[in-house]
């Protein structure tokens, strides 16, 4: 696989529908339904996430094409989210799914993603209208600031396969996940209620640090790593399976599609 129109060929062929609303990642200039890969510093590793399972919509599967892999480093490390929900304690598995989880997010100007590029336009009453629709709490702030409160699941259930697997971004949206040099700096500036990201439980206490170390451990146990080379495909089900990326050296090109979209209100467990 040598460019993005021959990786979008082979996935429409999969799934005819892909996703072209996402606003977290650069989209392709050649491509409505190609994105680039995360926008993020070579050298940190991006955490274990399920894709958009902080949005109300969200692809069931993903593909990664590897344009140019990276001289060092880069791998993709995937998650069994089966086996890492195994993992997890009964107690735990059953106050996640009780409580669910809260992202909050702050569209600060000049900090992250703009809630222009996220919500791909400049017109608030568009904003609102799709955060009603998408049963989001926001907040208008000083300086075209934005703040949202979305409670989604942490454990869901498989649509095709009815198997319970955890899925969120905790490790994503949770400020101790960050270097403490930069979390510190953050609080100083913004304090935790206008931290840029952080994610609660779904009635907005604080998650313990007890609960995330047990989180952590289920998903080192849970996991492997594909080392990429270059013209590879890589196919995931967002749901059974998390991913991430490993830090690089050198120049690294990975394309993303996304598609059979779902929602989280039909994937929500009943019970333990």
């Amino acid at each position: 696989m040598s460019s993005v129109s021959d990786f979008e060929n082979v996935v429409v062929s999969i799934c005819p529908n892909l996703f072209s609303e996402y606003g977290d990642l650069p989209r392709i200039a050649e491509s409505r339904k190609i994105y680039q890969s995360t926008p993020y510093p070579a050298d940190r590793a991006i955490l274990i996430h399920n894709e958009s399972s902080h949005l109300y919509c969200f692809p069931l599967n993903i593909w990664f094409c590897c344009l140019q892999p990276a001289s060092q480093g880069g791998a993709t490390p995937i998650v069994d989210c089966r086996k890492a929900y195994r993992l997890i304690n009964k107690k735990l598995q059953a106050r996640l799914i009780e409580k669910k989880i809260m992202y909050v997010r702050n569209f600060i100007q000049g900090l992250d993603v703009s809630w222009q590029t996220f919500f791909q336009t400049t017109d608030k009453s568009m904003v609102e209208d799709y955060c009603r629709r998408a049963d989001i709490d926001f907040e208008w702030g000083k300086q075209n600031n934005l703040t949202t409160r979305q409670v989604r699941p942490a454990i869901a259930i498989h649509p095709i396969t009815n198997e319970p697997v955890v899925f969120n971004q905790i490790q994503l949206y949770h400020m101790a996940y960050l270097e403490s040099e930069i979390k510190e700096s953050l609080l100083s500036i913004f304090g935790e209620d206008r931290f840029p990201r952080n994610v609660y439980y779904g009635d907005g206490t604080p998650i313990e640090d007890s609960v995330l170390e047990e989180i952590n451990q289920a998903y080192r146990e849970s996991q492997t790593s594909f080392p990429w080379e270059k013209g590879d495909i890589l196919m995931l089900d967002n749901m059974l399976a998390a991913h991430g990326r490993s830090p690089y050296v050198g120049k690294r090109q990975i394309r993303v599609a996304m598609g059979e979209m779902r929602y989280s209100k039909d994937i929500l467990p009943s019970a333990v």
